[in-house]
């Protein structure tokens, strides 16, 4: 990976760009019989098993910026919500001989690298230390367990992502995808902790620092050797919980104190005993992109009047657990402006649930292909997410576009712009083209580009991974959104990046599309089998 020495992740990044004329390095072949572990485990560790509760914390979807009238303290009870309605299994489906899991967090191409860990001290029911989160079996696995300290409960959730999960299907662009997952993950974990009136908050901490408190540098556990790419975990982010009658997380020094000279239990289980491809250029992102800072960047939000209430009487926790990826839409069904217009406030940044857990101000903007939405004509808009982008992308724009134009019935704080008013035909033909001509670019409602502010993100290799999480964060946003409004969203890693750039007049680096999505009617497939999460344990539900 060659650049200046200064900007390492921008090589990255442009080396894994899809063009029309070639896809980013990737595997030629799949042999799905082979696909990594989904599921990683600890054997020998001791494991407490979680319940499943978070039916009894319910409440409407549209009451989840806001808190509970009666607080829930954090126990066990209320820690299995928090984990089942963020990291856990959702449903089970079979197509034959062939299963698999959903789970509440989304993830591309349901590779799941996201792995989630509980650190903790004076919970009750909890053992004191650090946990790995078991998503199969819905439990804990001590790793690290300490004495009881007689301080402040205190309670927080790390992320860490096995990143050969995604570069065994998806090559060179897989550190992407992590980065894009982990942004899904803190959006689930978010939205999981409102529902108890909880709050998350990212910690300024090292990734190596973090690696080091999960034991994932160890040498004994992730031994190092030739094919030790395929079982190491990328330490990615720490978030405290604040919650009634939680204290501060500790300092790295006390947690460092506290892990030292521990037994840690249990070995990880293999991910992928014999793998036929290596992306050394996905290691290497990661080694240039790790938390150097000495501290964290406090998220500056533009000033935006209160999100309204969702109208749906759905509860949270359903429309969480339902939440799927369309396969395919139903190009004969539209979406109402109305709705349109909510899931657009939905996704600007205010300082509430979810955006209230990302680490930098926002820099992430829509590019939206408008297809089938009662009352808008077809065709290219733009919704800047901040006033500064709103002056610089019109700015830019406005040359090539010369019909720009404000959607004066929009909601004003929107902004929301069209730059083109276009036929469907003509439309459909530039979504799918520019999203690697996916069909569910084209028949949905909408489709949209997050165009980031990149060269101001990638100032330091950090801000590449924040990037790509907020448009993460993002997504879940829509995902839950297009659920509560009776539709289904779908994440889209594939497009073509300097094509989508070119359409929309941006012609250098400072604004690089980083994810796309669409939301639209789904159309059921019948043929496939969906079945309970935890089947073994469905009377804990009634």
């Amino acid at each position: 990976m060659s650049d200046t020495p200064q900007n390492p992740l921008r090589a990255y990044h442009a080396r894994t760009k899809h063009r029309f004329e070639a896809f980013a390095e990737g595997p030629g072949q799949l042999d799905w019989d082979a696909q990594p572990a989904a599921f990683r485990h600890y054997p020998g560790a001791p494991v407490c098993e979680l319940p499943l509760s978070a039916d009894r914390f319910d409440r409407c979807y549209g009451q989840l910026p806001e808190k509970p009238e009666n607080a829930v303290a954090p126990d066990l009870a209320s820690l299995g919500a928090l984990f089942e309605l963020s990291f856990a299994i959702s449903a089970w489906k079979s197509w034959g001989p062939s299963r698999w899991a959903l789970r509440c967090n989304p993830s591309s191409g349901n590779l799941h690298p996201v792995e989630a860990w509980l650190l903790t001290g004076g919970l009750p029911g909890v053992a004191d230390g650090v946990h790995h989160y078991d998503p199969e079996q819905h439990a804990l696995e001590g790793r690290a367990l300490t004495a009881p300290t007689g301080d402040s409960p205190w309670l927080a959730v790390a992320l860490s992502s096995v990143m050969w999960r995604e570069a065994w299907k998806y090559g060179e662009r897989a550190f992407r995808y992590c980065q894009l997952d982990v942004g899904h993950g803190v959006g689930a974990l978010a939205c999981a902790a409102a529902l108890l009136g909880w709050e998350v908050r990212p910690l300024a901490i090292a990734g190596d620092d973090l690696g080091h408190l999960l034991g994932l540098d160890r040498p004994d556990d992730f031994p190092p050797s030739r094919y030790a790419f395929t079982e190491n975990e990328e330490a990615e982010i720490l978030l405290a919980i604040h919650a009634p009658g939680l204290g501060a997380v500790p300092s790295l020094e006390q947690l460092r104190q506290r892990l030292a000279g521990l037994t840690w239990h249990g070995q990880p289980s293999r991910i992928d005993p014999s793998p036929g491809y290596r992306w050394p250029v996905v290691d290497q992102a990661a080694v240039f992109s790790r938390f150097l800072r000495s501290t964290a960047e406090k998220p500056e939000f533009p000033a935006l009047p209160p999100l309204d209430p969702h109208p749906t009487t759905a509860g949270a926790a359903q429309l969480i657990r339902q939440r799927r990826s369309g396969q395919r839409f139903d190009p004969k069904c539209s979406l109402s402006k109305a709705a349109f217009y909510r899931m657009l406030d939905a996704v600007l940044p205010r300082p509430k649930v979810p955006f209230a857990a990302q680490e930098a101000s926002p820099r992430i903007h829509l590019l939206l292909f408008v297809l089938r939405v009662d009352g808008l004509s077809p065709g290219l808009y733009l919704l800047p997410r901040t006033p500064a982008a709103n002056d610089e992308l019109t700015a830019t724009m406005r040359t090539h576009f010369d019909q720009l134009r404000r959607v004066d019935d929009a909601p004003p704080q929107l902004g929301l712009i069209q730059l083109a008013e276009l036929g469907l035909q003509e439309m459909q033909r530039l979504a799918r083209s520019l999203s690697c001509h996916q069909d569910i670019a084209s028949t949905s409602a909408f489709s949209l580009g997050m165009l980031g502010e990149f060269e101001a993100a990638t100032g330091d290799g950090y801000g590449y991974r924040e990037l790509l999480r907020e448009a993460g964060l993002i997504g879940q946003v829509l995902y839950l959104e297009a659920e509560a409004a009776g539709v289904r969203g779908t994440g889209i890693g594939c497009f073509f990046d300097d094509p989508v750039h070119a359409a929309c007049g941006l012609t250098d680096t400072r604004w690089q599309s980083v994810y796309h999505f669409t939301v639209g009617t789904p159309v059921t497939d019948a043929r496939i089998e969906t079945s309970p999460p935890y089947p073994q344990r469905t009377q804990e539900r009634t």
